[in-house]
């Protein structure tokens, strides 16, 4: 079997499943959703990193030192903003499901999101005392531990109340001379307190047994969620998201599956670096970004380097322009343009670099030699910077440099044949 006839087969069995997949509209709100998180994820990254500052009992450094100072000062400040952005981003993710799922049923929002958001506070958080002087209650389940419920709190409200009224349950019909948005909410009036209403039912049930929904389905996926966060899990998700994207199946096809796992590891991480207690996840987004993909999926960072000292003038010329994206994580320009995508030539480089990232910085920061990841800046921030920042840890950035240069030693023979080819149809065209 050769390579044609591989990457035929992909393309006939896979690639449809693929596309099927990124259009699938549950894992589509999913994706939408973790990617509009950015606002938010980039004030709670930078008020974690403002507020762990790498100071020492040693330290005399007087810039460090005001900053620790600020920290200290401001810490409630910076733990309240920590707690509302990655320690809530299982409520932003519940408010992102429902929008997108609604417009993709082409509904007005306001009333799902009204519907979801009842249901996010009566399922996620968990009250503690209720009363005139003062109501208290748990949101710890917020953050990563709160995801998968506050994903299924939006597809159960979104869903039911669509379906309620597409077959017009208890729809109340009012006079045309009623204005629309009074019309709008009386015809799914039925609906709405029908779909609020089996939210109060879960709650009882679980009440009844005395644990609550968030708690019984986090006590289900946690052993998958441990699996998730190792060495052996970080090598097969990073092996096959680059062979898919090497037959043309982009990652973010994939961004549904991973999002929670990536995101909701960091959220648990950010909670814990902000209470002072010991990190407990490696496989976090900013792992991902930062230690695994450095230029972008491929690693391809590493392999600009090498195009813009090429003898080819295709090849050199591509290094030029892609050297800059790759540096800031955005590797399409060197994909398509050397290209490395459906180039046999590069399909074990293209494979191999981001995994050999993978394997040695999940072992170095899993043993504790460096810092684990708490902080998720940009998806463009450069890996040199963002690892730094992500971890406050000054070895992140030298094992970055370090993993450039492994990388550009396992791209430069495959480098090199590349070259050969193109120097070669480069002078049969000027003869």
């Amino acid at each position: 079997m050769n390579f044609n006839s591989i990457s035929e087969k992909i393309e006939k069995h896979i690639l449809p499943l693929a596309n099927k997949l990124s259009s699938q509209r549950h894992l589509k709100a999913i994706r939408d959703a973790f990617m509009s998180l950015l606002p938010i994820t980039l004030l709670g990254g930078v008020a974690s990193v403002i507020g762990a500052a790498p100071v020492t009992e040693t330290t005399t450094n007087g810039f460090l030192l005001a900053w620790a100072g600020f920290a200290s000062q401001n810490s409630l400040l910076l733990s309240w903003i920590n707690a509302l952005t990655l320690g809530g981003m299982a409520l932003y993710i519940c408010m992102g499901i429902t929008y997108f799922l609604s417009k993709h049923f082409k509904m007005d929002v306001f009333i799902p999101m009204m519907i979801t958001m009842f249901g996010f506070m009566m399922l996620v958080c968990n009250p503690i005392e209720l009363g005139w002087a003062g109501s208290s209650i748990d949101i710890s389940y917020m953050g990563g531990q709160g995801l998968l419920p506050a994903m299924l709190v939006a597809f159960i409200g979104v869903e039911l109340y669509h379906y309620m009224r597409e077959h017009n349950w208890g729809r109340i019909t009012l006079p045309p001379s009623v204005p629309a948005s009074l019309t709008e909410v009386f015809a799914g009036l039925v609906p709405a307190f029908l779909t609020l209403s089996v939210y109060v039912v879960i709650w009882i049930i679980f009440n009844a047994l005395g644990t609550n929904f968030t708690a019984f389905i986090y006590s289900i996926i946690s052993p998958a969620l441990s699996a998730a966060d190792s060495l052996g899990f970080t090598i097969i998700v990073t092996l096959l998201l680059h062979l898919f994207w090497f037959f043309g199946i982009h990652d973010a096809a994939f961004g549904a599956v991973l999002g929670p796992i990536r995101d909701g590891n960091l959220s648990i991480n950010a909670a814990a670096q902000a209470a002072g207690e010991v990190l407990p996840h490696v496989f976090t987004t900013s792992f991902w970004v930062y230690f695994v993909i450095i230029g972008g999926c491929g690693s391809v960072l590493s392999l600009a380097i090498l195009l813009i000292t090429s003898k080819s003038k295709q090849l050199k010329t591509v290094g030029r322009v892609g050297i800059v994206p790759a540096f800031f994580g955005i590797s399409e320009p060197i994909i398509f343009g050397v290209p490395l995508m459906l180039n046999p030539i590069f399909l074990i480089p293209f494979l191999l670099t981001s995994t050999v990232n993978g394997i040695i910085s999940f072992l170095l920061l899993d043993s504790g030699f460096i810092a684990k990841t708490f902080a998720m800046l940009s998806w463009q921030m450069p890996s040199v910077f963002g690892a730094f920042l992500s971890t406050m840890d000054i070895k992140a950035p030298i094992l970055i440099i370090v993993l450039i240069l492994i990388d550009m030693l396992i791209y430069f023979p495959f480098f090199k044949m590349q070259e050969k080819q193109c120097l070669a149809m480069e002078n049969e065209e000027t003869e």
